[in-house]
């Protein structure tokens, strides 16, 4: 195989993690070229919720957090992006729940903000029906939200309108010391950024052996508006109370936990992540399940994505939920850390998010390996 010359950095993987690292090296001045196996992104960047779930993080990741929102930010400013700052509301619909709203925004006040059940249910119905069971909400002030349809093929574009190459159709073969051997010959660069997800195992089987990296397996659905609808933000629920570090933090969780155990023991069986999130046409992106292997069958269990409806439902104060697409999402998980980051040589990292907040993290994440590989 021939030996291409190349640029400053090699990314390889054009999902968010990926583009996140090529747009933070470009705007740091460094020649960047991007390779993707696909012809394009069809991963897990485009079959999440677009939600950059920033506020409700653990504490250990301030610093990521506030680097990822600014590279959202000033991406957005850069490249045209669409890019909502109203981008997260968290339901409350028992006294329990109400609790832990509270105490979140008693310690971070910075990061919400509480509603009235009068105020979230103009939001969640603009006042055509009621919400018995509402108390009340928190606006997560930090969030962002994007279209997750739309978002990785606008910045790919956009990178390679500013005269970074994507070469798709492109598959790492491996990497090591500055050089990539791919499906269409060898590239070289002074350093290399592996983004590749779950599929690390199948480059580097030993850096996901340590980390007992899995691929995590979601149901979603797309559904069509529901009446009365009218904001833009992502709604998460008592479940997403217990999956965000933020929240699960809180003291009041632990009442949370118990209560959803005992009156709803099947959304704990799917780790259910019971939220929705609206796309610029007004159709819901809704969701979701967890399952954990190595391997995931690809099949999907209709009575789970019946629950996942029939409680979102609910939130909604709606009789059913008309569905226009189903779809499995797949991405890195380990019990070990949310984040891998492994520096094989000088010239070679392996980067992925394994606690499915890709989006959220990105930019941030980006800016903290770039920071690492300039020392």
């Amino acid at each position: 195989m021939s030996v291409q010359s190349s640029a400053d950095l090699i990314v390889v993987g054009a999902g968010i993690v990926g583009l996140a690292h090529a747009i933070e090296a470009r705007r740091r001045g460094l020649s960047v070229r991007v390779i993707d196996r696909d012809e394009r992104a069809v991963g897990a960047s485009i079959r999440n919720f677009g939600h950059c779930g920033l506020s409700a993080q653990p504490d250990e990741h301030d610093a990521l957090v506030r680097a990822s929102r600014e590279g959202w930010l000033a991406t957005a400013a850069e490249s045209g992006l669409p890019v909502r700052t109203d981008g997260g509301l968290v339901v409350a619909r028992s006294t329990a729940q109400f609790a832990v709203l509270e105490e979140f925004v008693a310690a971070r006040p910075d990061r919400g903000r509480l509603l009235s059940a009068g105020a979230a249910a103009g939001l969640l119905t603009g006042g055509e029906r009621e919400l018995p069971g509402l108390v009340g909400a928190v606006a997560l002030t930090q969030d962002l939200r994007v279209d997750p349809r739309t978002t990785v093929a606008r910045l790919a574009d956009w990178l390679a309108g500013t005269g970074v190459p994507i070469d798709w159709r492109t598959a790492c073969l491996g990497a090591a010391d500055g050089m990539v051997r791919t499906t269409r010959g060898e590239l070289r660069a002074e350093q290399v950024i592996v983004c590749v997800g779950h599929d690390v195992d199948l480059l580097w089987p030993e850096v996901a052996d340590q980390v007992e990296l899995q691929r995590c397996a979601l149901q979603m659905a797309l559904v069509e508006p529901p009446p009365g609808l009218s904001t833009h933000a992502a709604v998460l629920t008592a479940t997403s109370m217990l999956r965000y570090g933020g929240l699960a933090a809180m003291p009041a969780a632990e009442a949370v936990r118990a209560e959803v155990t005992g009156q709803a023991p099947e959304l704990v069986e799917m780790v259910a992540n019971v939220m929705f999130a609206p796309r610029p046409d007004g159709s819901l992106l809704v969701g979701d399940s967890h399952r954990y292997a190595v391997s995931q069958d690809p099949f999907l269990d209709e009575g789970i994505s019946d629950r996942l409806l029939a409680e979102i439902a609910m939130v909604l104060g709606v009789d059913r939920l008309r569905v226009r697409q189903r779809w499995q999402g797949v991405y890195a998980a380990s019990p070990q850390s949310d984040l891998l980051v492994r520096h094989l040589d000088p010239r070679t990292s392996v980067v992925s998010v394994t606690s499915g907040v890709g989006m959220t993290l990105s930019f941030g994440l980006a800016r903290r390996v770039l920071d690492e590989l300039a020392t």
